[in-house]
């Protein structure tokens, strides 16, 4: 974990320092938000109405707070309603000739950035990637999606959204509770409550930030690994018969959830890497593991390694659980969008 991490989330010693350091950078930053969406209120910045309904999944602070298993999950929600839904991204790492970027079978992380690449490899549907958001959902529309979900983009207010659903890390919450650099929010607090679902990853807090509309609990959870080099699946009961002790390494907001869930799934992490979120990896990058011992990591992370992972390199892919009642309260406010926008 990197220090400014560790201040905003560990209440590193060094915040004593380093806050007061960043906190002009902090103003700067507060009052440069505070004018841009004044200027999207009032008019003077101009907005996009796509004609088709568009669902924004992002978040208030940095780093992964499970934007993209929420994704997964709604895709296959409206495909269970006959919707034909595409996803935007803004491809984060990637470098493609052009933009937006649609990708194909070809597509590979250097392109596209590796969250989008797994969105299109698991849900098998357009995914476009670009800085551009409504020119990314003008070109899924070009190919008859009917229904628009955003990975990320609450702060991008030039696309204008259906419905908002923010998604937060239960166990990080929000840091130090101060925008960037300072601390991990891109926005205050108030945002939540012009929010349409706030969705918290993990254990409900015993302190839930009051939004005025609704909130709903996540779980991650994952029933048998993939091997990375074969596509082999294996429950995980039967993988434990055989290996216990595991390695395990994450490149993602926060490794230690994976070391964490992997521990709780009953293995004996013997060796544990944790890398910066997006890490483009490379081989040498896996050269500290020294025993023999299989090296379990994410799937965001897998979708890096498939030109070089060793035989005995497994991932683990999870999906969004919910409640039966709160899975009902998500689809029925897609449902009333969907009426809405008809």
């Amino acid at each position: 974990m990197r220090l400014i991490e560790k201040v905003w989330f560990k209440n590193h010693q060094a915040r004593y320092w380093l806050v007061p350091l960043l906190m002009p950078l902090t103003g700067l930053f507060y009052l440069i938000s505070l004018i841009r969406r004044i200027g999207f209120r009032t008019g003077l910045l101009s907005t996009f109405k796509i004609d088709k309904p568009v669902i924004i999944v992002g978040n208030i602070s940095v780093g992964g707070n499970g934007k993209t298993p929420i994704v997964i999950h709604l895709v296959e929600m409206l495909k269970t309603l006959g919707m034909k839904p595409g996803v935007i991204s803004r491809g984060y790492g990637g470098n493609a000739e052009s933009y937006p970027y649609l990708l194909n079978g070809k597509s590979t992380t250097q392109q596209a950035g590796d969250e989008p690449i797994l969105i299109y490899q698991r849900c098998n549907v357009p995914v476009v990637v670009g800085a551009n958001r409504v020119a990314n959902a003008q070109m899924l529309i070009a190919n008859e999606c009917n229904i628009i979900i955003s990975d990320d983009g609450l702060q991008h207010y030039k696309l204008q959204r259906d419905l908002e659903l923010v998604i937060i890390d239960a166990k990080r919450l929000f840091g130090n509770g101060l925008l960037m650099p300072a601390g991990p929010l891109r926005e205050g607090l108030w945002r939540l409550k012009q929010a349409d679902l706030v969705i918290y990853n993990g254990i409900m807090p015993s302190v839930v930030h009051p939004t005025g509309k609704k909130n709903v609990l996540m779980s991650l959870m994952g029933n048998q690994l993939i091997n990375i080099k074969t596509g082999e699946h294996l429950l995980i009961s039967e993988f434990l018969k055989q290996w216990s002790t595991v390695n395990a390494a994450a490149g993602i907001g926060e490794p230690q959830r994976f070391f964490d869930t992997l521990q709780s799934l009953g293995f004996n992490l013997k060796q544990q890497i944790g890398f910066i979120d997006h890490k483009d990896f490379k081989p040498d990058d896996f050269s500290i593991i020294k025993t023999d011992s299989p090296l379990l990591m994410t799937e965001k992370d897998a979708v890096k390694c498939n030109n070089f992972a060793q035989k005995n390199w497994w991932y683990l892919p999870v999906s969004a659980v919910f409640s039966e009642q709160d899975e009902k309260v998500i689809l029925n406010s897609i449902k009333t969008v969907i009426d809405n926008k008809s």
